[in-house]
């Protein structure tokens, strides 16, 4: 049985105890949450990852570490693959999508966070870890982490 499915990246980028977030503007997932985007036709993970920080941060960034995934399924199976890197190079700038800054991590939760981040996070940063999975239960959205 096959069903499409549409496949996008998330990546933290961190340099110490600092993470890089953007303040998504858009209103179907508003808030501060880290750069990524859809994969295109014919590109991998990770050059899908290294293109969408570069378009919406300014940034080239190397050695990614793929660290989980999260999913759910409506209509169409929904699929993001979790990166983590500290190698960077270049200009910060922000895109359309949002600005983007540099924070102490442990400052997160003192931001407008997008829907369920603070969550996700855990997923970045545990070894543990691996899945962010969204399922639909008596007509509502809940998760696990797994």
């Amino acid at each position: 049985m096959t069903e499409k499915c549409i496949l996008t990246t998330m990546v933290m980028v961190y340099d110490g105890n600092r993470i890089l977030v953007q303040n998504r503007l858009k209103q179907d997932w508003p808030g501060v949450t880290f750069p990524g985007g859809k994969v295109h036709p014919k590109e991998s993970f990770t050059e899908a990852a290294i293109r969408e920080v570069k378009e919406e941060t300014g940034l080239n960034v190397s050695h990614l570490k793929m660290c989980g995934i999260k999913q759910w399924k409506g209509e169409e199976r929904y699929l993001v693959v979790f990166f983590k890197t500290n190698c960077y190079e270049g200009q910060l700038t922000g895109s359309p999508e949002g600005p983007v800054f540099w924070i102490e991590r442990h400052e997160l939760e003192h931001y407008p966070l997008a829907n369920d981040f603070a969550d996700m996070v855990k997923i970045f940063e545990s070894d543990e870890l691996s899945e962010f999975y969204y399922y639909l239960q008596d007509d509502e959205w809940k998760y696990r982490l797994l």
